[in-house]
């Protein structure tokens, strides 16, 4: 059985259309990045999974369960740390907490367990109106831990920590993932790179790509960056063979992406030697995620 299964959703605000016929499934013991731009339909659909708002049709199940049928149980499985991270600032931060576990009915030693793991412990006596932007983040996400979820769903989870305080949210991502089902959005690709075993990049509604990271990395198009000489024009790299992209880094610097796997260095290399360049440097490049999500979005940064 999936921990999650979303079948033909479509959700319409007025006349815009923000989800269109998404699906996909997710097991145990994956960490799914959610990319897409603004506007995509992230956000809808992380609400949609977690039945905050319904969806115009198509179904999801969570462990097994409609949750159009069982809302208020499917929520027992399910932790969610919105964007928006809401909190009760005139709250102290524990005492928070032992709301959060009441209303799950969550066993107490589950506050002291959150506040560990989410590296609150020196600000727990604090309210949390007092906490700074990276506090309040692990408090939202202490919270979204109490009850135990079989599934976490966090949007934007590292807003606003400081480079000691991602690495230790990171591990303790990486360590939930391990046996819960977790959907990390965040528009920061090397988080997503880093963290997340798969890929679901969505826009405009639809399911783009979903695949493992490796696979989208390894696919047919190679690049390579090559500096020449002397400037040259683009329409002279059009001629290379296989030749999908050209992109000048700078001034003699080019990108250039091939649809082929075979090694294009050494057509490269017969290739200025006809033209009479020379090329002072080249070196194989792995295709990242941001190009990756520029190529199937196409957003232009």
């Amino acid at each position: 059985m999936k921990r999650i299964e979303v079948k033909n959703i479509y959700k319409s605000y007025g006349r815009q259309k923000v989800l269109d016929d998404v699906s996909f499934q997710i097991g145990k013991g994956e960490i799914t990045g959610l990319l897409g731009p603004n506007g995509a339909g992230k956000s809808t659909l992380m609400k949609v999974i977690t039945g905050y708002i319904k969806p115009d049709s198509g179904t999801v199940k969570v462990m097994g369960m409609d949750v159009a049928d069982q809302p208020l149980e499917i929520k027992k499985h399910i932790g969610y740390l919105p964007e928006h991270n809401p909190l009760y600032l005139d709250m102290y931060v524990k005492e928070y907490l032992t709301f959060v576990a009441s209303v799950y009915q969550a066993d107490n030693s589950r506050i002291e367990q959150v506040i560990n793991d989410t590296g609150l412990t020196p600000e727990a006596h604090k309210k949390i109106g007092q906490l700074s932007k990276g506090y309040r983040q692990r408090t939202g996400l202490a919270a979204a831990l109490i009850h135990d979820p079989d599934i976490l769903i966090l949007d934007e989870p590292t807003t606003g920590l400081d480079p000691n305080q991602l690495v230790e949210i990171r591990q303790l991502i990486k360590d939930l993932g391990r046996d819960k089902t977790l959907i990390l959005s965040s528009h920061i690709m090397q988080e997503v790179e880093h963290l997340a075993d798969r890929v679901l990049i969505i826009n405009k509604g639809k399911i783009m790509a979903d695949e493992s990271l490796k696979a989208l990395q390894s696919g047919q198009q190679q690049l390579i960056e090559v500096e020449f000489d002397v400037k040259i024009e683009r329409e002279f790299l059009d001629k290379l063979p296989h030749i999908s992209a050209v992109e000048n880094i700078y001034d003699r610097i080019w990108c250039l992406a091939f649809e082929t796997r075979n090694d294009m260095r050494p057509a490269i290399f017969d290739f200025a030697q006809q033209q009479g360049l020379k090329i002072l440097q080249m070196r194989q490049k792995n295709k990242n995620l941001e190009q990756l999500f520029k190529e199937l979005t196409h957003y232009d940064s």
